[in-house]
Protein backbone atom coordinates (compact mmCIF):
# COMPACT_ATOMS: atom_id res chain seq x y z
CA UNK A 1 0.00 0.00 0.00
CA UNK A 2 1.32 3.13 -0.71
CA UNK A 3 1.20 6.69 1.19
CA UNK A 4 -0.93 9.46 0.65
CA UNK A 5 0.38 12.11 -1.71
CA UNK A 6 0.43 14.63 0.75
CA UNK A 7 1.75 12.36 3.71
CA UNK A 8 5.04 13.58 5.16
CA UNK A 9 8.82 12.22 3.83
CA UNK A 10 10.39 10.14 6.10
CA UNK A 11 13.23 11.21 8.53
CA UNK A 12 16.07 9.06 9.13
CA UNK A 13 18.98 9.72 11.83
CA UNK A 14 22.15 8.46 10.08
CA UNK A 15 25.93 9.28 11.11
CA UNK A 16 26.99 11.50 8.12
CA UNK A 17 29.19 10.22 5.26
CA UNK A 18 31.80 12.46 3.24
CA UNK A 19 29.01 13.02 0.60
CA UNK A 20 26.88 15.25 3.50
CA UNK A 21 29.57 17.57 4.51
CA UNK A 22 28.59 20.20 2.11
CA UNK A 23 25.58 20.27 3.48
CA UNK A 24 26.64 19.90 7.37
CA UNK A 25 28.68 23.13 6.66
CA UNK A 26 25.61 25.08 4.83
CA UNK A 27 23.63 24.40 8.12
CA UNK A 28 26.99 25.60 10.43
CA UNK A 29 27.12 28.36 8.39
CA UNK A 30 24.51 30.31 8.92
CA UNK A 31 21.73 30.12 11.91
CA UNK A 32 19.04 32.36 10.35
CA UNK A 33 19.51 31.96 6.79
CA UNK A 34 19.35 28.79 4.11
CA UNK A 35 22.90 28.16 2.93
CA UNK A 36 23.22 26.72 -0.40
CA UNK A 37 25.64 23.29 -0.12
CA UNK A 38 27.06 23.84 -3.20
CA UNK A 39 28.42 27.19 -2.49
CA UNK A 40 30.04 25.56 0.68
CA UNK A 41 33.92 25.14 0.00
CA UNK A 42 35.09 22.04 1.92
CA UNK A 43 38.14 23.13 3.02
CA UNK A 44 40.88 20.53 4.18
CA UNK A 45 41.04 21.60 7.85
CA UNK A 46 37.20 20.38 7.31
CA UNK A 47 38.29 17.68 5.75
CA UNK A 48 40.98 16.49 8.33
CA UNK A 49 38.18 17.14 11.10
CA UNK A 50 35.53 15.05 9.35
CA UNK A 51 37.72 12.75 9.63
CA UNK A 52 38.48 12.32 12.84
CA UNK A 53 34.94 12.50 13.68
CA UNK A 54 34.16 9.76 11.62
CA UNK A 55 37.45 7.56 12.71
CA UNK A 56 36.40 8.06 16.49
CA UNK A 57 34.12 5.64 18.08
CA UNK A 58 33.53 8.57 20.71
CA UNK A 59 32.31 10.72 18.41
CA UNK A 60 29.33 11.12 15.69
CA UNK A 61 28.76 13.48 13.17
CA UNK A 62 24.63 12.92 12.58
CA UNK A 63 22.37 13.68 9.63
CA UNK A 64 18.12 14.04 9.84
CA UNK A 65 17.70 13.54 6.35
CA UNK A 66 13.99 13.72 4.72
CA UNK A 67 13.02 11.36 2.41
CA UNK A 68 15.51 10.63 -0.37
CA UNK A 69 18.23 12.64 0.73
CA UNK A 70 17.78 16.28 1.80
CA UNK A 71 19.72 16.77 4.76
CA UNK A 72 17.42 19.17 7.35
CA UNK A 73 19.39 19.04 10.58
CA UNK A 74 22.57 18.12 12.08
CA UNK A 75 24.27 17.75 15.01
CA UNK A 76 27.25 16.12 16.74
CA UNK A 77 27.54 13.44 19.74
CA UNK A 78 30.56 12.93 21.74
CA UNK A 79 30.55 10.48 23.90
CA UNK A 80 32.55 10.94 27.18
CA UNK A 81 33.81 8.31 29.55
CA UNK A 82 33.93 9.19 33.50
CA UNK A 83 34.10 7.78 36.90
CA UNK A 84 30.90 9.94 38.12
CA UNK A 85 27.78 8.41 37.50
CA UNK A 86 28.57 5.21 38.09
CA UNK A 87 31.36 5.16 35.28
CA UNK A 88 28.36 5.26 32.68
CA UNK A 89 29.72 7.62 29.76
CA UNK A 90 27.61 10.75 29.21
CA UNK A 91 26.95 12.31 25.68
CA UNK A 92 27.86 15.37 24.95
CA UNK A 93 25.94 17.20 21.64
CA UNK A 94 27.10 20.46 20.03
CA UNK A 95 26.36 22.36 16.60
CA UNK A 96 22.45 21.11 16.84
CA UNK A 97 20.91 22.91 13.32
CA UNK A 98 18.06 22.61 11.49
CA UNK A 99 17.61 24.24 8.20
CA UNK A 100 16.46 27.78 9.00
CA UNK A 101 13.73 27.31 6.43
CA UNK A 102 12.47 24.36 8.15
CA UNK A 103 12.41 25.14 12.14
CA UNK A 104 9.02 25.44 13.86
CA UNK A 105 7.89 22.03 12.36
CA UNK A 106 8.83 19.58 14.83
CA UNK A 107 12.15 18.29 13.09
CA UNK A 108 14.83 19.58 15.84
CA UNK A 109 12.37 18.08 18.58
CA UNK A 110 12.87 14.72 16.16
CA UNK A 111 16.42 15.39 15.98
CA UNK A 112 16.89 15.94 20.02
CA UNK A 113 14.44 12.73 20.66
CA UNK A 114 16.83 10.38 18.44
CA UNK A 115 20.20 11.42 19.81
CA UNK A 116 18.88 10.85 22.83
CA UNK A 117 17.59 7.54 22.04
CA UNK A 118 21.07 6.88 20.44
CA UNK A 119 22.59 7.70 23.96
CA UNK A 120 20.21 5.58 26.17
CA UNK A 121 21.19 2.37 23.79
CA UNK A 122 24.63 3.54 24.16
CA UNK A 123 24.33 3.36 28.07
CA UNK A 124 25.31 6.97 28.83
CA UNK A 125 23.72 8.01 32.35
CA UNK A 126 23.42 11.50 31.00
CA UNK A 127 23.03 14.11 27.79
CA UNK A 128 24.24 17.20 28.11
CA UNK A 129 24.66 20.47 26.12
CA UNK A 130 25.59 23.92 25.93
CA UNK A 131 24.14 26.73 24.32
CA UNK A 132 24.76 30.62 23.80
CA UNK A 133 22.91 32.69 26.29
CA UNK A 134 21.66 35.05 23.56
CA UNK A 135 19.70 31.79 22.04
CA UNK A 136 16.28 31.96 24.38
CA UNK A 137 13.92 30.41 21.98
CA UNK A 138 17.06 27.21 21.77
CA UNK A 139 16.86 27.48 25.66
CA UNK A 140 12.89 27.39 25.92
CA UNK A 141 13.16 24.43 23.09
CA UNK A 142 15.88 22.02 25.62
CA UNK A 143 13.48 22.98 28.54
CA UNK A 144 10.43 21.55 26.81
CA UNK A 145 12.72 18.26 25.58
CA UNK A 146 13.32 17.62 29.53
CA UNK A 147 16.62 19.55 29.66
CA UNK A 148 17.61 21.34 33.22
CA UNK A 149 19.42 24.55 33.62
CA UNK A 150 21.85 22.95 36.13
CA UNK A 151 25.53 24.14 35.55
CA UNK A 152 26.71 27.16 34.12
CA UNK A 153 29.43 27.05 31.29
CA UNK A 154 32.85 28.63 31.07
CA UNK A 155 34.98 28.97 27.46
CA UNK A 156 38.40 29.72 26.72
CA UNK A 157 39.25 31.03 23.46
CA UNK A 158 42.91 29.56 22.08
Amino acid sequence: MSAAPDAAPALTLRPATRADLPAVLALLADEENVVDPSTVVVTEEYERAFAAIDEDPRNELLVLVEGAGAVVGCLQATYIPGLGKGGAERALIEAVRIRADRRGGGLGRTLMTRAVERARARGCALVQLTSNKRREDAHRFYAALGFARSHDGFKLAL
